[in-house]
């Protein structure tokens, strides 16, 4: 089979569109916690090793995926497994290549942290997640939708079960007409996390095989019915999720 490599290198786009010109601040709810100070600071020197680690790892997709991954001529809803998250912030830097992305993270002190070390990734943040916080951060990602811009979700944030799948990503792009972008993600060599989702951390100059799928809007007018099936091809293209016993049915 043939694959196309990257690492550390952004791949040709021809699709691309250039970032819009009007950029909504990141959203930080009442009741959100924020890190600041110092203590953003001392996140610099980790921020950048990340960043090193992250384009060290060689990526390899087919012709076929990534044209699903650079075609950037409308925003979409990256939708990745909790454990991928690692590699966030270097698809949109590889893949969606002049389009600025927004991660939805947790309204908790935990997701202040999240925060902002995406920042110094060079990612934004809706905060919220499934909290009471939720549809404040709904409403905001649909904005970040409408200026054009991708967002990314975890289905089984914050909080698990791993690879439950939660449907408020597709609430979100339904809403909005949104296309989604399911990621996929198989490593040759990393390291696992005793947390609930089994977090992998991909060594360093590693292969990571890369799978995309697009989902148009159009795919997502049922419900109940796209949830289970893009519930489904999400776990089909993460092969330790697909060999898992996931929850019976996709929950809101």
């Amino acid at each position: 089979m043939l694959c196309a490599r990257t690492a550390g290198l952004n791949p040709p786009s021809p699709n691309a569109a250039s970032s819009p010109a009007v950029t909504p601040a990141s959203p930080s709810p009442a009741g959100a916690h924020d890190i600041g100070g110092w203590r953003q600071l001392a996140l610099g020197p980790p921020a950048l090793l990340v960043e090193l680690w992250g384009r060290s790892l060689r990526f390899e997709t087919t012709p076929e995926d990534l044209r699903a991954f650079t075609k950037n001529d409308e925003p979409v809803a990256i939708v990745l497994w909790h454990n991928r998250l690692f590699l966030s912030a270097e698809i949109v830097r590889r893949y969606r290549q002049g389009r600025p992305a927004y991660a939805l993270v947790s309204a908790s002190q935990d997701g202040a942290w999240l925060s902002a070390f995406f920042s110094l990734a060079g990612m934004r943040t809706v905060r919220g997640s499934s909290s009471r916080l939720g549809r404040e951060a709904a409403s905001a990602l649909v904005e970040v939708l409408r200026a054009g811009l991708d967002i990314g979700i975890t289905p089984d944030g914050p909080r698990g079960p791993c690879y439950d799948f939660k449907s408020g990503a597709l609430v979100v792009a339904r809403r909005t007409k949104t296309p989604l972008l399911l990621i996929g993600a198989e490593f040759e060599s990393s390291w696992q996390l005793r947390s609930w989702d089994r977090f992998y951390l991909p060594k360093p100059f590693s292969r990571v095989r890369m799978r995309c799928q697009h989902v148009p809007a159009t795919e997502l007018s049922q419900r109940d019915k796209a949830a289970a099936a893009i519930a489904a091809r999400l776990r089909a293209i993460n092969p330790d999720a697909a060999t898992s016993s996931p929850a019976t049915a996709p929950k809101a």
